[in-house]
């Protein structure tokens, strides 16, 4: 699904992310969010939701230049690490502004 530059933001990311929760069965997905005001917890709720499509082996995902820190970065890794039959990962978290703290 190629979805860049049209603003879904929290909303929108949050009605995607619901939808895709119900797709059990889905096994590969490509995912083009970029430049779509997706935050934080947006990126997070996104991460959940896809932990739920358990038969998930194959994903792309790109959401370069959004507003995705490190809270939001982590909160993706943590709940991507929940598909356990995901084998090919590829992810773009390429952002306009990326500040780590505490590093």
């Amino acid at each position: 699904m190629q979805n860049w530059s049209n603003s879904i933001g929290a909303i929108g990311t949050s009605d995607l992310g619901s939808a895709l929760a119900k797709c059990i069965n889905l096994s590969n997905l490509t995912l083009d969010l970029y430049n779509n005001q997706i935050g934080d917890e947006d990126a997070s709720g996104l991460g959940s939701a896809l932990a739920k499509c358990i038969n998930l082996s194959n994903l792309t995902l790109n959401l370069g230049s959004n507003s995705i820190g490190a809270e939001g970065a982590s909160g993706l890794g943590s709940a991507l690490a929940k598909c356990i039959n995901l084998s090919n990962l590829t992810l773009n978290l390429q952002q306009k502004l990326f500040i780590c703290f505490g590093l």
